[in-house]
């Protein structure tokens, strides 16, 4: 899962509160995915688009399926750095290549891939990526490996 190449793909920074940890003060497993769709979220923006100007022209993101594995814990107060990389670019999906890091010892916590598809708002059923939004993905798909932590 893991891509090697120099460039440093897109991050989002995070802090882990109390309300993502469990009892023992560990990050519970689920919020790595809520982390992780934040990290999407932000990617898309540092693109130039937002989730809401999105669904007024008819297109939504959804999770079609996802895919995680868990190296290390987080803890309460631990800074994260959350990546989103493109790593596949479809007429009508795209696919996420994700890693969370613990930012003050550079440790891998978790990695992730993710598949979304574009539908439309309205039906819920696929429909293609606007070009100006596929020429944005393609620019990241091309220019970044995910390698944040080295």
């Amino acid at each position: 899962m893991r891509a090697q190449n120099e460039l440093e793909p897109f991050a989002h920074r995070c802090r882990v509160y109390y309300e993502d940890t469990d009892a023992g003060g560990v990050v519970y497993y689920v919020n790595y995915l809520k982390f992780m769709e934040r990290a999407r979220t932000e990617r898309l923006r540092h693109l130039g688009f937002s989730q809401a100007q999105l669904a007024t022209q008819d297109l939504l993101f959804v999770v079609h399926s996802s895919e995680a594995r868990y190296l290390a814990p987080a803890r309460l107060d631990d800074e994260l750095r959350v990546t989103a990389h493109v790593c596949e670019l479809n007429r009508a999906s795209l696919r996420f290549i994700q890693q969370v890091w613990r930012e003050r010892d550079r440790t891998l916590l978790c990695e992730g891939r993710f598949l979304i598809a574009a539908v439309r708002a309205d039906t819920f059923k696929p429909r293609a990526i606007p070009p100006e939004l596929r020429d944005a993905f393609q620019a990241d798909c091309s220019g970044h490996q995910s390698n944040a932590g080295e």
